[in-house]
Protein backbone atom coordinates (compact mmCIF):
# COMPACT_ATOMS: atom_id res chain seq x y z
CA UNK A 1 0.00 0.00 0.00
CA UNK A 2 1.24 3.31 -0.89
CA UNK A 3 0.62 7.14 0.49
CA UNK A 4 1.12 10.25 -1.75
CA UNK A 5 3.07 13.16 0.10
CA UNK A 6 4.00 16.10 -1.32
CA UNK A 7 7.35 16.42 -3.79
CA UNK A 8 9.98 18.80 -2.13
CA UNK A 9 13.78 19.72 -2.72
CA UNK A 10 14.77 17.04 -0.72
CA UNK A 11 13.49 14.33 -2.80
CA UNK A 12 15.44 16.01 -5.80
CA UNK A 13 18.33 13.43 -6.14
CA UNK A 14 16.44 10.56 -5.85
CA UNK A 15 14.51 11.18 -8.44
CA UNK A 16 17.35 12.78 -11.06
CA UNK A 17 18.89 9.25 -10.48
CA UNK A 18 15.52 7.45 -11.07
CA UNK A 19 15.20 10.43 -14.28
CA UNK A 20 17.46 7.42 -16.63
CA UNK A 21 18.33 8.20 -20.17
CA UNK A 22 16.86 10.92 -22.55
CA UNK A 23 14.61 8.56 -24.42
CA UNK A 24 13.35 7.40 -20.28
CA UNK A 25 13.14 10.82 -19.31
CA UNK A 26 10.91 11.78 -22.46
CA UNK A 27 8.55 9.01 -21.90
CA UNK A 28 7.82 9.67 -18.10
CA UNK A 29 8.07 13.45 -17.88
CA UNK A 30 7.06 15.11 -21.28
CA UNK A 31 8.62 17.77 -22.87
CA UNK A 32 8.71 19.70 -19.71
CA UNK A 33 12.67 19.02 -18.38
CA UNK A 34 15.55 18.00 -20.41
CA UNK A 35 18.43 15.60 -20.50
CA UNK A 36 20.02 15.77 -17.95
CA UNK A 37 17.53 16.15 -15.12
CA UNK A 38 19.16 18.91 -12.79
CA UNK A 39 17.93 20.55 -8.99
CA UNK A 40 17.43 23.68 -11.31
CA UNK A 41 14.60 22.62 -13.06
CA UNK A 42 13.09 21.09 -10.13
CA UNK A 43 12.87 24.16 -8.42
CA UNK A 44 11.17 25.61 -11.37
CA UNK A 45 8.68 22.49 -11.43
CA UNK A 46 7.88 23.08 -7.86
CA UNK A 47 7.35 26.89 -8.22
CA UNK A 48 3.62 27.67 -6.77
CA UNK A 49 2.81 24.18 -6.63
CA UNK A 50 1.07 22.27 -3.88
CA UNK A 51 -1.25 24.65 -2.72
CA UNK A 52 -4.69 22.41 -2.46
CA UNK A 53 -6.47 26.07 -2.61
CA UNK A 54 -4.58 27.96 -5.23
CA UNK A 55 -2.29 25.52 -7.10
CA UNK A 56 -2.78 24.46 -10.90
CA UNK A 57 -0.59 21.54 -9.96
CA UNK A 58 0.45 19.31 -7.17
CA UNK A 59 3.48 17.33 -7.28
CA UNK A 60 3.54 13.99 -4.89
CA UNK A 61 6.00 11.44 -4.19
CA UNK A 62 4.85 7.88 -3.79
CA UNK A 63 5.64 6.37 -0.82
CA UNK A 64 5.39 2.14 0.41
CA UNK A 65 3.63 2.49 3.76
CA UNK A 66 5.38 -0.53 5.00
CA UNK A 67 9.28 -0.08 4.06
CA UNK A 68 8.64 4.00 4.12
CA UNK A 69 10.58 3.97 0.92
CA UNK A 70 9.82 6.49 -1.60
CA UNK A 71 9.04 4.32 -4.75
CA UNK A 72 7.48 6.68 -7.31
CA UNK A 73 6.39 10.21 -8.57
CA UNK A 74 3.28 11.74 -9.81
CA UNK A 75 1.68 15.04 -10.25
CA UNK A 76 -2.18 16.62 -11.38
CA UNK A 77 -1.54 19.92 -13.04
CA UNK A 78 -3.44 21.98 -15.66
CA UNK A 79 -6.47 22.02 -12.58
CA UNK A 80 -8.53 23.96 -14.10
CA UNK A 81 -11.44 24.65 -11.27
CA UNK A 82 -13.63 26.72 -13.44
CA UNK A 83 -14.12 23.44 -15.69
CA UNK A 84 -13.23 21.25 -13.17
CA UNK A 85 -10.63 19.36 -14.78
CA UNK A 86 -6.92 18.32 -14.41
CA UNK A 87 -3.95 15.78 -15.75
CA UNK A 88 -2.13 13.18 -15.07
CA UNK A 89 1.64 13.35 -15.46
CA UNK A 90 5.28 12.64 -14.44
CA UNK A 91 3.67 8.77 -13.48
CA UNK A 92 6.76 7.16 -12.59
CA UNK A 93 7.77 4.41 -10.26
CA UNK A 94 11.36 5.00 -9.77
CA UNK A 95 12.34 2.43 -8.03
CA UNK A 96 12.98 -0.53 -10.76
CA UNK A 97 12.96 -3.36 -8.40
CA UNK A 98 9.41 -3.10 -7.31
CA UNK A 99 8.11 -2.34 -10.88
CA UNK A 100 5.06 -4.66 -11.73
CA UNK A 101 3.91 -5.34 -8.31
CA UNK A 102 1.05 -3.31 -8.72
CA UNK A 103 2.20 0.12 -7.40
CA UNK A 104 1.77 2.25 -10.69
CA UNK A 105 -2.10 1.28 -10.13
CA UNK A 106 -2.14 2.65 -6.62
CA UNK A 107 -0.39 5.37 -7.54
CA UNK A 108 -3.12 6.15 -9.94
CA UNK A 109 -6.00 5.49 -7.15
CA UNK A 110 -4.49 7.89 -5.28
CA UNK A 111 -4.30 10.89 -7.55
CA UNK A 112 -7.53 9.86 -8.58
CA UNK A 113 -9.14 9.97 -4.90
CA UNK A 114 -7.37 13.84 -4.84
CA UNK A 115 -8.44 14.86 -8.34
CA UNK A 116 -12.10 13.86 -7.88
CA UNK A 117 -12.19 14.04 -3.74
CA UNK A 118 -10.32 16.75 -3.04
CA UNK A 119 -10.15 18.80 -5.96
CA UNK A 120 -13.77 18.08 -6.77
CA UNK A 121 -13.07 17.76 -9.95
CA UNK A 122 -15.33 16.73 -12.94
CA UNK A 123 -12.75 15.77 -15.35
CA UNK A 124 -9.13 13.83 -15.29
CA UNK A 125 -7.04 13.09 -18.43
CA UNK A 126 -3.73 11.88 -19.35
CA UNK A 127 -1.50 11.17 -22.05
CA UNK A 128 0.54 7.81 -23.04
CA UNK A 129 3.09 6.76 -25.77
CA UNK A 130 1.66 3.64 -27.44
CA UNK A 131 4.62 1.62 -26.86
CA UNK A 132 4.21 1.96 -23.11
CA UNK A 133 1.65 -1.40 -22.62
CA UNK A 134 2.17 -1.62 -19.49
CA UNK A 135 1.02 2.29 -18.47
CA UNK A 136 -1.73 1.87 -20.90
CA UNK A 137 -2.70 -1.32 -18.70
CA UNK A 138 -2.94 0.44 -15.81
CA UNK A 139 -4.39 3.14 -16.89
CA UNK A 140 -7.51 1.27 -18.75
CA UNK A 141 -7.53 -1.09 -14.67
CA UNK A 142 -7.97 2.18 -13.56
CA UNK A 143 -11.05 3.18 -15.65
CA UNK A 144 -9.58 5.87 -18.15
CA UNK A 145 -11.17 5.50 -21.67
CA UNK A 146 -9.03 6.20 -24.41
CA UNK A 147 -9.99 9.13 -26.51
CA UNK A 148 -7.96 9.26 -29.41
CA UNK A 149 -4.16 8.82 -31.19
CA UNK A 150 -1.72 11.95 -31.44
CA UNK A 151 -0.25 10.86 -34.36
CA UNK A 152 3.42 12.07 -34.49
CA UNK A 153 3.57 13.81 -30.97
CA UNK A 154 6.45 13.88 -29.83
CA UNK A 155 10.25 13.48 -31.89
CA UNK A 156 13.21 11.46 -30.23
CA UNK A 157 16.08 11.45 -32.32
CA UNK A 158 14.75 10.34 -35.66
CA UNK A 159 11.24 8.79 -34.96
CA UNK A 160 8.58 9.84 -33.65
CA UNK A 161 6.21 8.72 -31.00
CA UNK A 162 2.07 8.85 -30.86
CA UNK A 163 0.65 9.36 -28.09
CA UNK A 164 -2.63 7.98 -26.64
CA UNK A 165 -4.87 10.27 -24.89
CA UNK A 166 -6.76 8.86 -22.45
CA UNK A 167 -9.41 10.54 -19.70
CA UNK A 168 -12.01 9.55 -16.54
CA UNK A 169 -14.72 11.09 -15.90
CA UNK A 170 -15.93 11.42 -12.00
CA UNK A 171 -18.81 9.72 -12.78
CA UNK A 172 -16.87 6.86 -13.79
CA UNK A 173 -14.32 7.09 -10.99
CA UNK A 174 -17.39 6.62 -8.70
CA UNK A 175 -19.02 3.89 -10.02
CA UNK A 176 -15.40 1.65 -9.72
CA UNK A 177 -15.13 2.72 -6.03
Amino acid sequence: MITLQYFEPSDFQELISWSGDEAFLLQWAGTQFKFPLSEDQLLEYLKDSNDMNTSNKLIYKAIDVETNQTIGHISIGGIDRQNRSGRVGKVLVGNKGVRGQGYGKQMIQQILKIGFGDLKLHRISLGVFEFNESALLCYEKSGFIKEGLVRDARRYKDSYWNLIEMSILEDEWRMGL
